[in-house]
């Protein structure tokens, strides 16, 4: 049993002192940055806007000159100084240049017979104040300033982000070119 209980205080010394018997080796710490990937999100897709088409209309009569019988250039006068071509201050309906226009035409009509050809023969109006025009003209400047900013951002976070100060592929704002009308 005294054998017993040597070999068992044998084995907790050696194992309570560990490896302190070995001889120590120097750990060294060094610090150094870490080039982190960080995953660069898409730029948001450009907003396409297609301005709408305005209207503007009246009552007033229209004017159907008559059609020119004689071109202007150049001009010649008589023995007295008077010009000697000249549109007639009348003529015929069949001699103007929009014959199809009834005597009084106006604006309104035109406009009407307009969208009453585009609509099949409906009319419907959609109508505002001035007052309220000028609201949603400045509410449109309000989105177009926050969705530059916005892209602005993203820039600045994409940059700061990328690696060794570098620039992010397609980085940057274009200005769109001349719109183009795409009703024709």
């Amino acid at each position: 049993m005294i054998q017993k209980n040597y070999l068992i205080s044998t084995i907790l010394i050696l194992a309570i002192s560990g490896c302190s018997l070995l001889p120590t080796k120097k750990v060294e710490v060094i610090s150094k940055p870490i080039q982190i990937d960080i995953m660069q999100p898409d730029l948001p897709r450009p907003v396409e806007l297609t301005a709408p088409q305005w209207w503007v209309v009246s009552e007033a009569v229209i004017t159907n000159p008559c059609k020119a019988t004689i071109p202007f250039e150049p001009k010649k006068f008589d023995d007295e100084g008077n010009e000697k071509f000249k549109r007639p201050k009348t003529c015929d309906l069949s001699e103007r240049d929009n014959p199809d226009w009834p005597e009084g035409y106006t604006y309104l009509d035109r406009f009407l017979d307009e969208i009453k050809e585009q609509n099949n023969g409906d009319i419907v109006f959609v109508a505002t104040t001035v007052g309220d025009y000028k609201i949603m003209a400045e509410d449109m400047q309000e989105l177009k300033r926050y969705i530059k900013q916005l892209g602005e951002v993203v820039i600045y976070y994409r940059d700061v982000t990328m690696p060794n100060g570098d620039k992010g592929v397609g980085v940057g704002i274009q200005k769109p070119e001349a719109v183009s009308d795409i009703r024709g």
